[in-house]
């Protein structure tokens, strides 16, 4: 590699944020936290250069990052190389497809579409103009995520996948039940299926190795605010080779991010998969072969805790994942890999089958 060509690598990927959600915070720190070099904040933009102002300071963003107004000068600045989008789901699709053609990469906040319809378009529109895409999923790159799958892929650990079960939930607040974009039908008309049925779909489907279910059935146990908006929903997800997961997301009921994955020799369980009680690291259970002691007093073994250590927090990682692909795509004139357009397709897929089983008065829907 020559000089010239080393300098280049070693060019951050500059990305431009579209909106001033709240967890635009979170991906600036995140950013910060990188080696020198990954990435970098080039720009952000707002409907209104007020408010693009206040989160500058509020994120302590250097005086260098431009500030624009509207979204449209963002996609025409020459000087940023990929677009973090936290807008409401229903401008995902609009701005997504509008970054692509302009040859910026995309990185978007979960749900990534508000169907898979929109989700296609919008993939369409990445592959066509050789961007990297890819969804917001933080916990798909922490470390222990890589060690849990090695684990469910040993047949003397976990065996035969039997069931899943995961939650993910928490207790809104009533200015968030009234306010928050969540609850919005003409913004994010998924409400908690979006929100955090995306995370339980996605790691049901993680841990088949993203083997699609055959059927989907919503669970009766639905809650609709006034406008028909999901607050809390569950279902059920059936393989043809026996395979049984669960989930429940709900703005209704205690923080959890729940996953327990049963197999035939053992079980694997994590108590905060979405985001883990320390940023430093994280741990599950593990347990395999035991029985029912003699008498059936107690058991023959007790789980294991794995404990995996984070480098950086699982956001940060995310962001470096994202930047390796788009330098991969800029230096090595690579085609951008499909894998993770892939994942947020099937994911995608199951929470439109969960959707039409509610609206559907919760037939079964095959995939």
């Amino acid at each position: 590699m020559s000089e010239s060509e080393a300098e280049h690598h070693q060019k951050p990927i500059r990305f431009g944020i579209l909106g001033c959600a709240r967890i635009s915070h979170k991906f600036c720190r995140a950013i910060s936290l990188l080696p020198s070099g990954t990435a970098t904040i080039s720009s952000i933009s707002s409907r209104s250069l007020d408010k693009a102002r206040q989160f500058a300071a509020s994120a302590r963003l250097h005086s260098s990052v431009k500030l624009l107004s509207p979204y449209d000068a963002l996609l025409e600045d020459t000087s940023v190389d990929a677009v973090y989008v936290p807008l409401p789901t229903c401008q995902h699709a609009t701005w997504a497809i509008a970054a692509a053609a302009k040859g910026k990469h995309v990185l978007i906040e979960k749900p990534a579409a508000l169907c898979v319809e929109e989700l296609e378009r919008i993939l369409e529109a990445c592959e066509k103009n050789r961007v990297v895409f890819m969804d917001g999923a933080m916990w798909l790159h922490h470390p222990r995520t890589t060690e849990m799958r090695r684990l469910i892929d040993d047949p003397s650990r976990i065996g035969r996948l039997r069931l899943i079960h995961t939650s993910s939930s928490f207790l809104a607040t009533p200015e968030f039940l009234q306010n928050d974009i969540r609850v919005k039908p003409d913004l994010d008309s998924l409400g908690a299926l979006g929100d955090l049925g995306w995370y339980c779909i996605g790691c049901i489907l993680w841990a088949t190795n993203y083997n699609l279910p055959k059927t989907v059935v919503a669970s009766p146990s639905l809650s609709l605010n006034q406008s028909g908006v999901i607050l809390s929903c569950g279902a059920s997800l059936y393989w043809d080779d026996g395979l049984v997961a669960t989930l429940n997301c709900s703005f209704l009921s205690h923080i959890s991010t729940d996953l327990s994955i049963h197999g035939s020799q053992g079980t694997l369980l994590v108590r905060d998969l979405v985001i883990p009680y320390r940023e430093d690291g994280a741990s599950f259970e593990v347990i395999s072969g035991a029985h029912f002691a003699e008498l059936h007093i107690g058991w023959t073994k007790k789980p294991e805790e794995v404990a995996v250590k984070a480098p950086v927090p699982q956001e940060a990682l995310m962001v470096l994942e994202f930047a390796k692909e788009v330098k991969l795509v800029r230096d090595k004139k690579s085609d951008p890999s499909l894998k993770w357009a892939d994942i947020s397709r099937k994911t995608q897929l199951v929470l439109d089958a969960v959707k039409k089983s509610i609206d559907k008065k919760f037939e079964p829907i095959n995939l």
